[in-house]
């Protein structure tokens, strides 16, 4: 059935749309830009903010653009001087119960309402100025929480409620008291969230942000006793060329290397190792339940922290099928001081481990239990988003695009290409598959690309026939998909029926780390597929692309673990979950 489509006027210039569009969408097939602050295409309209007002042709009724449907015959007016001075005296009001401490933001220079008050040529305050003064949240490890810089668009509490499905955030208050918090109004450490960032990532302003680490990446760099080592996650390499004008999506993993050795660091590791070294533990995993524990099925990915947050407070009765397996991060934190530092005699408290993460939960996940200190001392002492890195090259005058490309360090520095793909939502199924398919059938995969674990839809099922078994799997990404998946499991465990899956892969942001909370500002899902395009080309240029066949991986095990699922493996690799209230004490 095709689609209805609707003609339509915008400043005059004919336009055929699909019925459905709305005039902000509308216009932009002309190229025209309606400007908007409390608009975001993740989210659903709800014309809280009113800068995008428009009129229709012999009609003094303003519409709001970013949630109003075009109809057959409309013709709209998106600028005139009546329009322009509506859109300037509202970013006015905004401003004036907005701190003017622009210099001092973390939103500097990338801030919406910043761009707004730019491009109004606003220069002069004519209401009256007035900042509630509201304490700032620094509870948790991964975000703050400044109320003051609010806008009060709603981004934040509509990705916390209605995609992430956590519902942390809410507004408390009305009118001009009306305040951005925790939801219960207690602290963020106090509340459900999961640190996932994605509050933060749609925050416009400088309302929501990451905790900036890198003044203690300073100091270790700086302290001539430390030896500094840093690993950087796969996701990383396609956004990381953002804040440096590449298009998103472009591989700049070479460039990172060189930029973090001009930037002090001692030694160069990549978490795509780790990743590998994943693949051979949680891959052994399945298959020890496959073959002698199916009551133990599905086993359920454990990479992404945000996810262990979440499964730990909402699903706390399914941890028995989560996998033990630590994340890539903490693998590599873990390795880096034993198996390192002994081959170059170091002495692991005199080691500092930085890790380059696409996501604020990390910054959770290295204090998150006692198995973070596998080592004896702290695994992964410092980890620090994109947004950080790009910030510390920045400011050490790096000229980025410049650099040559060089190299990771032995022995955690070599990966291969399903090592990349675990920055991608399907990615960590499709390096285990492609792996436990070896092991199990002792045969590679006829076609290592698995196009049904692959795309943009929150689930995701297959069937991949395996030595003879059908294996039913599942993928979910975006954390509001993946109550959908786990009150199944829930249904089932508690009817004792059987299990729908075999192995589920969950990511708590849409697209998986590419669109994770400490990435580059901005991420549309036209962004988002441009970074997991980079990754899968990144997978396809790899010389080897199976984790079974990382050189580095099998000379660990051979000099150093033993083998997959050992005791030293379980001492150094593996965690544990405990069930946690949603509103702690």
């Amino acid at each position: 059935m095709s689609e209805k489509m609707l003609n339509i006027k915008i400043n005059g210039t004919p336009v055929t749309v699909p019925e459905g569009t709305t005039i902000l969408d509308a216009a932009k097939t002309v190229n025209i830009q309606i400007p908007t602050l409390c608009y975001h295409p993740d989210l659903p309209a709800w014309a809280a903010c009113g800068i995008c007002v428009v009129k229709l042709e012999n009609s003094p009724k303003m519409l709001r653009a970013c949630s109003t449907a075009v109809t057959e015959g409309m013709s709209v007016i998106t600028h005139d001087p009546e329009i322009v001075s509506v859109r300037r005296t509202v970013i006015e009001l905004t401003l004036s119960t907005h701190p003017n401490d622009c210099l001092q933001c973390p939103r500097n220079q990338n801030c919406e309402l910043q761009k707004l008050a730019a491009d109004f040529g606003i220069r002069e305050m004519p209401f009256e100025y007035n900042v509630r003064k509201l304490p700032q949240d620094d509870s948790t490890t991964s975000l703050i929480l400044n109320p003051e810089k609010c806008v009060k668009c709603g981004r934040c509490v509509h990705v916390c409620q209605d995609i992430q499905n956590v519902w942390a955030l809410e507004f408390l208050g009305r009118g001009d008291i009306t305040r951005i918090a925790a939801a219960g109004d207690v602290s963020l450490a106090e509340s459900p969230c999961i640190k996932c960032g994605q509050c933060s990532a749609h925050c416009p302003v400088g309302a929501i942000y990451e905790k900036d680490e890198t003044g203690k990446v300073w100091e270790a760099l700086r302290n001539p006793d430390i030896h500094c080592v840093v690993q950087i996650a796969p996701a990383v390499r396609v956004a990381l060329g953002e804040a440096f004008g590449l298009e998103p999506g472009a591989i700049v993993t070479n460039k990172a290397y060189a930029a973090l050795r001009r930037l002090g660091f001692d030694a160069i590791f990549d978490t795509n190792f780790g990743a590998d070294l994943t693949i051979m533990e949680e891959g052994s995993e399945l298959i020890e339940r496959l073959k002698n524990k199916p009551a133990e099925l599905p086993l359920i990915t454990s990479c992404c922290p945000a996810w262990v947050d979440y499964l730990e407070k909402y699903y706390p009765d399914l941890i028995p099928y989560f996998s033990t397996a630590k994340s890539p991060q903490a693998m590599v934190g873990a390795l880096s001081k034993t198996y390192y530092a002994q081959k170059k005699g170091l002495d692991p408290k005199k080691i500092i481990m930085v890790s380059i993460m696409p996501c604020t939960a990390k910054k959770w996940e290295i204090v998150r239990s006692e198995s973070m200190f596998s080592s004896g001392v702290q695994d992964i002492d410092i980890s620090i988003t994109t947004r950080e890195l790009s910030r510390m090259i920045k400011s050490a005058g790096i000229e980025f695009l410049a650099l040559p490309e060089e190299g990771a360090d032995d022995p955690l520095g070599i990966y291969t290409g399903a090592g990349t793909i675990f920055g991608a939502t399907g990615g960590v199924m499709e390096a285990a598959l492609r792996t436990a398919y070896a092991i199990l059938t002792e045969k590679e995969l006829p076609k290592l690309e698995l196009e049904d674990v692959r795309g943009m839809d929150g689930v995701k099922e297959a069937s991949i026939n395996v030595a003879g078994k059908d294996l039913k799997v599942a993928i979910a990404h975006q954390m509001g998909n993946v109550q959908k998946v786990m009150d199944q499991l829930r249904e089932a465990k508690e009817k004792g029926a059987a299990m729908p899956y075999h192995f589920i892969e969950v990511m708590a942001c849409r697209g998986g780390c590419i669109g994770g909370g400490g990435q580059p500002y901005g991420a549309t899902d036209e962004i988002r597929k441009k970074r997991l395009a980079g990754i899968y080309k990144d997978d396809e240029k790899s010389a080897i692309r199976c984790s079974h066949k990382n050189p580095a991986v099998q000379k660990l095990y051979a000099d150093y673990l033993e083998k997959p699922l050992s005791h030293k493996s379980h001492e150094l690799l593996h965690t544990h979950y405990t069930p946690r209230p949603l509103y702690q004490k």
